[in-house]
């Protein structure tokens, strides 16, 4: 079942009951569950989404509900913390999970997870995304300053990130040689920078290591279809590029001077968490 509603509080109540009463096709334990997991707001300013069954609501005070039983039954991997520099963290995301939550919840994000991992003693500020069937390196903020601070970093392109990924086919000499591309996305210009890791023959497949300097969205998946490489197990932009394991993309490392410490830091995904031991491809370069 998938429905969207918005629910003006006519008498002064508790959450669950007022929800009940205004949406009789959901069980009171339905509701229960989309509230925990994100999908009741309380609009206003700012929104707000509202999670405890028991909160007691104002006359005239307006909820949105959005609920969606296919997305509110999902599960992903876990996400993994690796390294907590107290005013940010940096977290390995599964593929599966969001960035954030929207509308229709939150319980697959990895910025409510950071929150409950730190059970609200800290802030949460998203700095950069991750697309939902990538995974790899996130780092979140724990205060404005800090946030800040990165998302200069990030105006700047003083924030390196970089990605693994696996593209379908064999790049020619030519692609090679230039190392780069350059089309234009969404009428802006954007530059994706990459070098071959391996060619693996068996797959027909090219895994590659990608400098992305410019951030303009799907950027590596956009590029590489317009190339005639998609990325492998990417079903929006690529054709025969089917791939049993998912989105082979992956943000494996970040390096920045740190806005608040002022340290160097870099972070790079150990092997046991990559996409693929680029060791065990088999070694045919392309040429």
């Amino acid at each position: 079942m998938k429905l969207s509603r918005q629910i003006k509080v006519d008498a002064a109540g508790q959450a669950i009951t007022i929800l009940t009463d205004a949406v009789p096709e959901l069980a009171k334990g339905r509701l229960k569950d989309a509230m925990n997991k994100g999908a009741v707001q309380l609009l206003g300013k700012p929104i707000k989404r509202l999670r405890r069954a028991q909160q007691a609501l104002k006359a005239g005070q307006l909820l949105q509900l959005h609920y969606d039983a296919d997305i509110l039954s999902r599960s992903c991997d876990p996400a993994t913390l690796l390294k907590d520099y107290r005013a940010y963290s940096i977290w390995f995301k599964p593929a599966g999970m969001l960035s954030q939550g929207n509308e229709w919840g939150d319980h697959l994000s990895l910025l409510r997870v950071v929150e409950q991992h730190f059970d609200s003693a800290r802030p949460v500020y998203l700095v950069h995304r991750l697309d939902r069937e990538a995974s790899g390196l996130v780092l979140i903020a724990h205060s404005k300053t800090a946030a800040a601070g990165f998302s200069k970093l990030i105006a700047e392109r003083q924030l390196s990130k970089t990605y693994l990924v696996q593209v379908k086919g064999k790049l020619t000499a030519e692609l090679l040689a230039s190392a780069e591309i350059t089309t234009p996305l969404d009428g802006k210009s954007c530059l994706t920078r990459f070098t071959l890791q391996a060619y693996d023959a068996a797959t027909e497949s090219s895994w590659l290591i990608i400098d992305l300097v410019s951030g303009r969205k799907h950027q590596i998946r956009r590029h590489f279809a317009a190339v005639g490489h998609p990325v492998m197990g990417d079903p929006r932009y690529g054709e025969a590029n089917k791939n049993q394991s998912g989105l082979a993309l992956q943000a494996c490392s970040l390096a920045f001077s740190c806005p608040v410490q002022r340290h160097h830091r870099e972070v790079t995904l150990d092997a046991n968490l990559l996409l693929s031991h680029v060791s065990k491809v088999s070694n045919q370069r392309s040429g």
